[in-house]
């Protein structure tokens, strides 16, 4: 136990995890919006739903929303938008979830 007047120091793992946190692209909030949407970087959604526009990261996501919304419209993966095909990506924009922040 420590005493009473010994202050607790944090050790250098904690501090590396607070670093690692407050720097980490989660992909949430405003920031992560472009990410999520894939329109701009070819983020995180990459199809799309021709019936209704919503957007899916990968084919098993999708047909989990297609049985969901769309029951009555047989599912056929030949017609989902492929949102990655149509984008071309600046190698100079940062990856989505990329670790690392611009204000340090």
């Amino acid at each position: 136990m420590t005493g009473k007047a010994k202050p607790k120091k944090h050790t250098a793992k904690e501090i590396a995890a607070k670093v690692a946190a407050a720097t980490t692209n989660r992909g949430g909030g405003k920031a992560g919006l472009i990410d999520r949407t894939g329109k701009e970087k070819g983020g995180h959604a990459k199809y799309e739903c021709p019936h209704c526009k919503i957007t899916a990261p990968d084919i098993k996501t999708m047909q989990i929303h297609h049985d969901a919304k769309h029951p009555k419209i047989i599912f056929e993966e030949d017609k989902l938008i492929n949102l990655h095909a149509s984008v071309s990506v600046d190698p100079a924009k940062p990856k989505p979830g990329v670790r690392g922040s611009i204000k340090k």
